[in-house]
Protein backbone atom coordinates (compact mmCIF):
# COMPACT_ATOMS: atom_id res chain seq x y z
CA UNK A 1 0.00 0.00 0.00
CA UNK A 2 1.28 3.03 -0.72
CA UNK A 3 2.05 6.07 1.85
CA UNK A 4 -0.54 8.73 2.52
CA UNK A 5 -0.57 12.30 1.76
CA UNK A 6 1.67 14.75 3.88
CA UNK A 7 0.22 18.18 3.99
CA UNK A 8 3.05 20.60 5.49
CA UNK A 9 0.96 24.40 6.19
CA UNK A 10 2.80 27.51 6.84
CA UNK A 11 0.58 28.77 9.68
CA UNK A 12 -1.97 30.79 9.90
CA UNK A 13 -3.91 29.29 7.12
CA UNK A 14 -7.51 30.42 6.42
CA UNK A 15 -10.08 28.87 8.93
CA UNK A 16 -13.04 31.23 7.93
CA UNK A 17 -13.62 32.55 4.48
CA UNK A 18 -12.57 29.82 0.87
CA UNK A 19 -10.48 27.56 4.23
CA UNK A 20 -8.97 26.12 0.61
CA UNK A 21 -6.05 24.48 2.83
CA UNK A 22 -8.24 22.43 5.04
CA UNK A 23 -10.71 21.70 2.84
CA UNK A 24 -8.09 19.91 0.37
CA UNK A 25 -7.24 18.11 3.93
CA UNK A 26 -10.56 17.12 4.73
CA UNK A 27 -10.96 15.81 0.64
CA UNK A 28 -7.95 13.68 1.24
CA UNK A 29 -9.13 12.02 4.45
CA UNK A 30 -12.41 10.84 3.24
CA UNK A 31 -14.65 13.90 2.94
CA UNK A 32 -18.11 13.99 5.03
CA UNK A 33 -16.63 9.63 6.05
CA UNK A 34 -13.48 11.18 7.08
CA UNK A 35 -12.37 10.51 10.82
CA UNK A 36 -9.74 13.14 12.19
CA UNK A 37 -7.64 12.54 15.12
CA UNK A 38 -6.57 16.22 16.03
CA UNK A 39 -3.36 16.34 17.71
CA UNK A 40 -2.78 20.16 19.73
CA UNK A 41 0.14 18.79 22.09
CA UNK A 42 2.52 21.74 20.70
CA UNK A 43 -0.07 24.45 21.16
CA UNK A 44 0.10 26.44 24.43
CA UNK A 45 -4.04 26.32 24.35
CA UNK A 46 -4.31 23.61 25.34
CA UNK A 47 -7.19 21.36 24.38
CA UNK A 48 -8.97 24.56 23.35
CA UNK A 49 -6.50 24.33 20.17
CA UNK A 50 -8.22 20.63 19.49
CA UNK A 51 -11.91 21.72 19.58
CA UNK A 52 -11.11 25.23 17.58
CA UNK A 53 -10.18 22.78 15.08
CA UNK A 54 -13.01 20.11 15.47
CA UNK A 55 -15.04 23.30 14.99
CA UNK A 56 -13.63 23.90 11.65
CA UNK A 57 -13.75 19.96 10.66
CA UNK A 58 -17.26 19.58 11.45
CA UNK A 59 -18.73 23.00 9.55
CA UNK A 60 -16.50 21.73 6.53
CA UNK A 61 -19.04 18.16 6.40
CA UNK A 62 -16.42 15.96 8.72
CA UNK A 63 -18.82 14.04 11.65
CA UNK A 64 -16.25 12.50 13.43
CA UNK A 65 -13.35 14.47 15.32
CA UNK A 66 -10.80 13.29 17.78
CA UNK A 67 -8.96 16.26 19.73
CA UNK A 68 -5.81 14.70 21.39
CA UNK A 69 -3.59 16.56 23.65
CA UNK A 70 -1.35 14.49 25.16
CA UNK A 71 0.59 16.78 27.68
CA UNK A 72 2.74 14.30 28.88
CA UNK A 73 4.57 11.03 27.89
CA UNK A 74 2.67 9.23 30.02
CA UNK A 75 -0.58 10.68 28.42
CA UNK A 76 0.75 10.26 24.79
CA UNK A 77 1.63 6.55 25.82
CA UNK A 78 -1.76 5.84 26.81
CA UNK A 79 -3.74 3.40 24.10
CA UNK A 80 -6.88 5.49 23.89
CA UNK A 81 -4.83 8.20 22.19
CA UNK A 82 -3.20 5.70 19.92
CA UNK A 83 -6.45 3.90 19.12
CA UNK A 84 -8.39 7.50 18.21
CA UNK A 85 -5.30 7.33 15.64
CA UNK A 86 -5.27 4.12 14.69
CA UNK A 87 -9.13 4.76 13.82
CA UNK A 88 -8.45 7.62 11.71
CA UNK A 89 -8.47 8.83 8.35
CA UNK A 90 -6.88 12.14 8.50
CA UNK A 91 -4.26 12.76 11.35
CA UNK A 92 -3.83 16.65 12.10
CA UNK A 93 -1.02 18.58 14.02
CA UNK A 94 -1.86 22.21 15.19
CA UNK A 95 0.67 24.94 15.63
CA UNK A 96 2.71 25.98 19.13
CA UNK A 97 5.85 24.89 19.80
CA UNK A 98 7.41 22.26 17.29
CA UNK A 99 9.97 21.07 20.56
CA UNK A 100 7.45 20.95 22.63
CA UNK A 101 5.50 18.38 20.37
CA UNK A 102 8.46 16.45 19.57
CA UNK A 103 9.59 15.91 23.03
CA UNK A 104 6.38 15.25 24.38
CA UNK A 105 5.26 12.67 21.64
CA UNK A 106 8.06 11.52 20.09
CA UNK A 107 9.15 7.86 20.58
CA UNK A 108 5.57 6.92 22.16
CA UNK A 109 2.57 4.82 20.77
CA UNK A 110 1.36 8.01 19.47
CA UNK A 111 4.02 8.81 17.63
CA UNK A 112 3.92 5.38 16.32
CA UNK A 113 0.27 5.55 15.51
CA UNK A 114 1.05 8.69 12.94
CA UNK A 115 3.50 6.72 11.33
CA UNK A 116 1.57 3.31 11.16
CA UNK A 117 -1.36 5.28 9.73
CA UNK A 118 0.67 7.25 7.27
CA UNK A 119 2.84 4.30 5.77
CA UNK A 120 -0.90 2.62 5.17
CA UNK A 121 -2.32 5.43 3.54
CA UNK A 122 -3.47 8.14 5.64
CA UNK A 123 -3.11 11.91 5.28
CA UNK A 124 -1.17 13.77 7.70
CA UNK A 125 -0.84 17.47 7.62
CA UNK A 126 0.38 19.77 10.23
CA UNK A 127 0.56 23.35 10.84
CA UNK A 128 3.24 25.85 11.95
CA UNK A 129 4.93 23.48 14.37
CA UNK A 130 3.22 20.71 13.22
CA UNK A 131 4.85 20.86 9.69
CA UNK A 132 8.30 21.89 11.13
CA UNK A 133 7.86 18.41 13.21
CA UNK A 134 6.55 16.26 10.38
CA UNK A 135 10.25 15.85 9.07
CA UNK A 136 13.19 13.63 10.57
CA UNK A 137 15.20 17.23 11.41
CA UNK A 138 13.63 19.22 12.44
CA UNK A 139 13.88 23.60 13.69
CA UNK A 140 13.53 23.78 16.99
CA UNK A 141 14.51 27.34 17.37
CA UNK A 142 16.52 29.93 15.91
CA UNK A 143 16.82 33.94 14.97
CA UNK A 144 15.47 35.56 11.66
CA UNK A 145 17.63 37.21 9.26
CA UNK A 146 18.06 37.06 5.55
CA UNK A 147 22.07 36.11 5.87
CA UNK A 148 23.19 32.33 7.30
CA UNK A 149 25.15 32.76 10.54
CA UNK A 150 26.63 30.14 12.39
CA UNK A 151 24.48 29.15 15.16
CA UNK A 152 21.56 30.78 14.30
CA UNK A 153 19.59 27.68 14.39
CA UNK A 154 19.28 24.68 16.60
CA UNK A 155 17.76 21.35 14.91
CA UNK A 156 16.38 18.15 16.82
CA UNK A 157 14.72 15.28 15.80
CA UNK A 158 11.22 15.74 14.36
CA UNK A 159 8.81 12.82 13.80
CA UNK A 160 9.88 11.01 10.93
CA UNK A 161 7.12 11.24 8.41
CA UNK A 162 8.70 13.20 5.70
CA UNK A 163 12.71 12.18 5.40
CA UNK A 164 15.78 13.92 3.87
CA UNK A 165 13.77 17.52 4.45
CA UNK A 166 13.74 20.51 6.50
CA UNK A 167 10.74 22.39 6.68
CA UNK A 168 10.78 26.06 8.02
CA UNK A 169 7.17 27.90 8.86
CA UNK A 170 5.72 31.29 8.80
CA UNK A 171 8.91 31.59 6.57
CA UNK A 172 8.46 35.06 4.46
CA UNK A 173 6.75 36.92 7.30
CA UNK A 174 9.22 35.81 9.91
CA UNK A 175 12.03 36.34 7.47
CA UNK A 176 13.75 32.83 8.35
CA UNK A 177 15.83 32.55 4.64
CA UNK A 178 18.83 32.94 6.45
CA UNK A 179 18.13 30.20 8.91
CA UNK A 180 17.10 27.69 6.24
CA UNK A 181 20.28 28.34 4.32
CA UNK A 182 22.47 27.88 7.37
CA UNK A 183 20.76 24.60 7.76
CA UNK A 184 21.44 23.52 4.34
CA UNK A 185 24.73 24.69 4.42
CA UNK A 186 25.16 22.27 7.81
CA UNK A 187 23.31 19.59 6.12
CA UNK A 188 23.57 19.43 2.07
CA UNK A 189 21.77 16.48 1.73
CA UNK A 190 18.53 17.91 3.17
CA UNK A 191 16.02 19.80 1.14
CA UNK A 192 14.50 22.73 2.31
CA UNK A 193 11.07 23.87 2.41
CA UNK A 194 9.97 27.03 3.52
CA UNK A 195 6.21 27.54 3.96
CA UNK A 196 5.01 30.92 3.75
CA UNK A 197 1.33 31.61 5.70
CA UNK A 198 -1.14 30.75 4.32
CA UNK A 199 0.30 28.32 2.56
CA UNK A 200 0.97 24.32 1.88
CA UNK A 201 2.96 21.66 0.34
CA UNK A 202 0.92 19.05 -0.02
CA UNK A 203 2.93 15.81 -0.94
CA UNK A 204 1.35 12.88 -2.68
CA UNK A 205 2.90 9.50 -2.63
CA UNK A 206 4.54 9.98 -5.72
CA UNK A 207 7.21 12.40 -3.55
CA UNK A 208 5.27 15.65 -5.89
CA UNK A 209 4.77 18.47 -3.74
CA UNK A 210 1.56 20.98 -5.06
CA UNK A 211 1.63 24.34 -3.68
CA UNK A 212 -1.51 25.60 -2.80
CA UNK A 213 -2.56 28.65 -0.83
CA UNK A 214 -2.26 32.64 -1.14
CA UNK A 215 1.48 32.81 -1.33
CA UNK A 216 4.23 30.77 -2.04
CA UNK A 217 6.47 27.34 -0.70
CA UNK A 218 10.69 28.27 -1.14
CA UNK A 219 12.33 25.47 -1.75
CA UNK A 220 16.83 25.45 -1.30
CA UNK A 221 18.86 22.53 -3.07
CA UNK A 222 22.16 22.51 -1.46
CA UNK A 223 23.55 19.37 -3.03
CA UNK A 224 26.19 21.10 -5.25
CA UNK A 225 26.65 23.68 -2.77
CA UNK A 226 30.32 25.00 -1.35
CA UNK A 227 30.19 26.35 2.31
CA UNK A 228 32.78 27.46 5.22
CA UNK A 229 30.35 26.32 7.40
CA UNK A 230 32.76 24.13 9.14
CA UNK A 231 35.53 26.89 10.15
CA UNK A 232 33.36 29.78 10.91
CA UNK A 233 33.24 31.12 14.48
CA UNK A 234 29.90 31.13 16.56
CA UNK A 235 27.63 33.66 15.35
CA UNK A 236 29.65 35.09 12.43
CA UNK A 237 28.22 35.09 8.74
CA UNK A 238 28.52 31.83 6.75
CA UNK A 239 29.66 31.56 3.25
CA UNK A 240 27.15 29.09 0.92
CA UNK A 241 27.24 29.13 -2.71
CA UNK A 242 25.91 27.52 -5.69
CA UNK A 243 22.61 26.79 -4.15
CA UNK A 244 19.49 26.27 -6.13
CA UNK A 245 16.58 28.31 -5.14
CA UNK A 246 13.04 28.07 -5.93
CA UNK A 247 10.30 30.24 -5.24
CA UNK A 248 6.87 29.06 -5.99
CA UNK A 249 3.30 30.33 -5.88
CA UNK A 250 0.12 28.22 -5.75
CA UNK A 251 -0.38 25.83 -8.16
CA UNK A 252 3.20 25.21 -9.25
CA UNK A 253 4.53 21.67 -8.79
CA UNK A 254 7.80 19.87 -7.42
CA UNK A 255 9.60 16.60 -7.54
CA UNK A 256 11.31 16.09 -3.68
CA UNK A 257 12.58 12.58 -4.68
CA UNK A 258 14.30 13.95 -8.03
CA UNK A 259 14.64 17.66 -6.95
CA UNK A 260 13.05 19.37 -10.38
CA UNK A 261 10.56 21.35 -10.84
CA UNK A 262 7.78 19.11 -12.63
CA UNK A 263 4.70 20.61 -15.39
CA UNK A 264 2.03 21.88 -14.02
CA UNK A 265 -1.93 22.54 -14.96
CA UNK A 266 -1.60 25.57 -17.97
CA UNK A 267 -4.05 27.46 -15.21
CA UNK A 268 -1.99 27.77 -12.11
CA UNK A 269 -4.06 28.79 -9.08
CA UNK A 270 -4.66 32.51 -9.01
CA UNK A 271 -7.42 34.49 -7.47
CA UNK A 272 -10.33 34.65 -9.66
CA UNK A 273 -10.07 38.52 -11.59
CA UNK A 274 -6.74 37.17 -12.17
CA UNK A 275 -8.23 33.72 -13.84
CA UNK A 276 -10.60 35.80 -15.97
CA UNK A 277 -7.75 37.96 -17.19
CA UNK A 278 -5.51 35.03 -18.54
CA UNK A 279 -8.64 33.26 -20.35
CA UNK A 280 -8.99 36.20 -21.96
CA UNK A 281 -5.36 37.49 -22.94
Amino acid sequence: MAEGHVIVIGGAEDKVRERLILSRFVALAGGPDARIAVISTASSLGPLAGQMYRRVFTELGVSEVWPIHAATRAQANDDTAARHVHDSTGVFMTGGNQLRLSSTIGGTNLAQAVLDRHRHGVVVAGTSAGASAMSTHMVAFGASGASPKQRMVQMAAGLGVLSNVIVDQHFQQRNRLGRLLAIIAQNPSLLGLGVDEDTAGVIGPDSVLEVIGRRSVTIIDGSSSDTDAWEVPAHRPLMISNVVLHSLPGGYRFDIRRRVRVASPVLRALEPSEQGRAASG
